[in-house]
This record gives C-alpha cells, structure tokens and sequence, in this order.
C-alpha cells in the first residue's frame, strides 16, 4: 500500500523529507524531483566542498534530477552544522551561492523550483526570500502518516555499521576459512582430519546452488556457511557470480559462473547482459532480494578474518549501491581500503560513485526501493 504524505507549508514540507530520504540527512543537499505536485523521493549529496566547482557540482545535481522521467520541478533542502550570518545587509544562509547556481541550472532545464530551504541549528529558513528570517525548529513536525515508513531518526549513516560479532563464531569462522585456503589452493596441504573444512568443501560443490541457498537460509548463517560464502566472495570469478546472480537469479548466475571460468581459462569475453547488471543497466533487480543478500553479506563481513574481508566489504557495498544507498556504499568502500588499498573492485566502484553514477533503476519512478 502506497503512503501519501501532503505539505501546505514550507515547514511541513520539512517534516515529509527525511520519511522520502529514509533518514534525517546532515551535512547534505537533498533534491527532490517533482513530476507535476507529487514527489516519490529524494536524493541526497554530500555539501559542496572547494574539490568540485561550484558550476559543476550544481550541473550534475541537476542533470541527477532531470534523469527521473517526468521530472518537471525540484526541491533542494540544505542540512548544515554551519550557522547563518547576520551581516549588515541582512541574513546570508550557508552554501547561498551554491544554491543560487543550482536553482539556475534547473531553470536553464527547464524546471520548476518547488521549495529551497535551509535547515540549521538555530532554525531553517528560505533561500528565496527577500529578507531572510531563521524560523524555529519546532515547526517541522513529521506529518500524519510518516511513521508507517519507518525509523527515521537516524542520518545517512545509520545502519551501516557492521553488525556485532561474536567472538568464538569469528575464531570458528577464520578456522575454516584459511582451511578452504589450504585445501583449494594451489598447495592443497590440508588434512582429511579437518572435518569442518571438508563439510565447506561439500557445501562449494555447486557454487551457484550455494549462493542461492544463503538467500534462503535462517537469518544468521551458521559458522560453516558464512565461513564458505567469506572465502568465495574473496575469489574475483565466484564474487562477480554472486553480484550478478542475487540481482538477477540462479540461471544468471549458472550463466556468469560458466562465462567467469571461460574468461579466467581462456580470456573468452564475458556476455554484454553480465556486465550490463554490474554497471547498473537493465531490469530492476529484486529489492527484498538484494536486502536479503546484503544482511548476509555484512554478516559474513563483520565474522572474517582481517585479511579476508575486503571482498564481502565490496560485495555489500555494490548491494548498498544497488538499493540506492550510495552513502552506505562509500563507507563499505573505505572499510576495504583500509586492509587492501589496491583492491581493484572497490577501486572501480569508488569511482562509478565518486562520479555521481547510480543504476538506471534508480531514477525509474514507481520502483519498489
């Protein structure tokens, strides 16, 4: 069932952002697109900083917004720490002039500009007013309805901590991840005896069935299992499968298992349709999917070995981006780049982000994330 939350002011209008962004968003620029008086969601960036000139940065807000089909409006909503200042000829709100060129661009597009506000500490304000004055805090109220969407109180950050580890699941974890090392590497010096590793072993004999099982299976993983999806997705071919395949399904990833071996014995080419889903082109995946996936997938981060998380961190940040949460992406990214700098997916996908690229199903309106 749809919700629908109505504003007849500007501080109301405040109250329904944070339940469209999901979150109550600081140090942000939030754009809402408009297709003619309704708005199904918002888009949050991070505040201009002196990297980016401010043209460019406001073209590529706008040219963000413009990619939602029908967008014919915009509302821009800043979230800042930084207090207004009162000067003698009258009050100048943070990041004015970045705003200023934003509001340009959009009318260079063609669109119309709903709202442009600024909400900080001592209270929010308009951007276009003639005389700005700072309004308080307690006029935005969250509308009837709202909390049927959930928790918002948290910021963008919220929920992308790893969960809590247990620390004998973690040691049991390790164990039976540098056994598959052992036993699958190219030395192959593990033990019969290791009757762990040989259950895991059992468990990798038909990777594609296995990625697919772990979306099924209770929530968490039992050790052993989480010790075998830890040690695949530390495994490029078998990593990129399990991307491919949770946003699509188990005969995709039969498909891209069978194309990955091909490139890494042959160099034959990997399929157009397999790559179209990793850069984000396509069908809509399956949201209640790609979820399912990534608590798992933060699961088996949170209980890895130091040394081997890096591809489940990478993996949970391509299902974070997937899902439309950018922020959550960039903080998995640096998780990986803090044990391995040089590890090269987490490298392309920062810079697929950094450039402001989202998947093609982010911007189609109507869509169930």
């Amino acid at each position: 069932m749809t919700t629908v939350l109505r504003a007849s002011d500007s501080a109301q209008f405040l109250g329904i952002v944070p339940a469209l962004a999901g979150f109550t968003p600081r140090e942000s620029l939030v754009l809402l697109p408009f297709h003619g008086t309704r708005s199904d969601g918002a888009m949050r960036l991070d505040l201009p900083d002196h990297v980016i000139p401010v043209p460019h940065y406001a073209a590529a807000a706008v040219d963000l917004a413009v990619r939602v089909p029908g967008t014919d409006a915009i509302a821009v909503v800043v979230y800042t720490g930084d207090a207004a200042q009162q000067t003698p000829d009258g009050l100048v709100l943070p990041h004015a002039v970045a705003v200023d060129t934003l509001l340009g661009c959009a009318e260079t597009a063609g669109l119309r500009v709903v709202e442009a506000l600024c909400v900080t500490p001592e209270g929010w304000c308009r951007y276009d007013e003639t005389d700005p004055q700072l309004h308080p805090l307690t006029d935005i109220v969250p509308p009837p309805g709202a909390a049927a969407l959930g928790d918002v109180s948290g910021d963008q950050f919220a929920g992308a901590a790893l969960p809590a580890a247990s620390a004998a699941e973690a040691r049991r974890v390790a164990r039976i991840v540098r056994g598959l090392d052992r036993t699958l590497g190219p030395e192959r010096t593990a033990h019969a005896g290791e009757p762990q590793v040989i259950a895991a072993v059992a468990l990798l004999d038909d990777i594609p069935a296995f990625l697919e099982s772990v979306l099924e299976a209770p929530d968490p993983l039992p050790p052993l299992s989480t010790a075998a999806l830890v040690w695949c997705l530390g495994r490029p071919p078998v990593r990129d499968t399990a991307i491919a395949q949770w946003a699509t399904d188990h005969r995709q990833g039969i498909r891209t298992m069978e194309a990955q071996l091909a490139f890494a014995a042959a160099g034959s080419p990997v399929p157009d349709d397999v790559g179209r889903v990793f850069l984000g082109r396509g069908t809509a995946p399956d949201g209640e999917r790609l979820r399912t996936a990534l608590r798992t997938v933060r699961q088996a981060a949170a209980q890895a070995p130091r040394e081997a998380r890096p591809g489940p961190l990478t993996v949970a940040a391509w299902l974070s981006w997937a899902l439309g949460r950018a922020t959550h992406a960039g903080r998995y990214l640096d998780m990986a780049r803090e044990i391995d700098p040089t590890y090269s997916l987490a490298l392309l996908l920062d810079a697929m982000i950094g450039g402001a690229v989202l998947p093609e199903w982010a911007f189609r309106r109507g869509r169930g994330e």
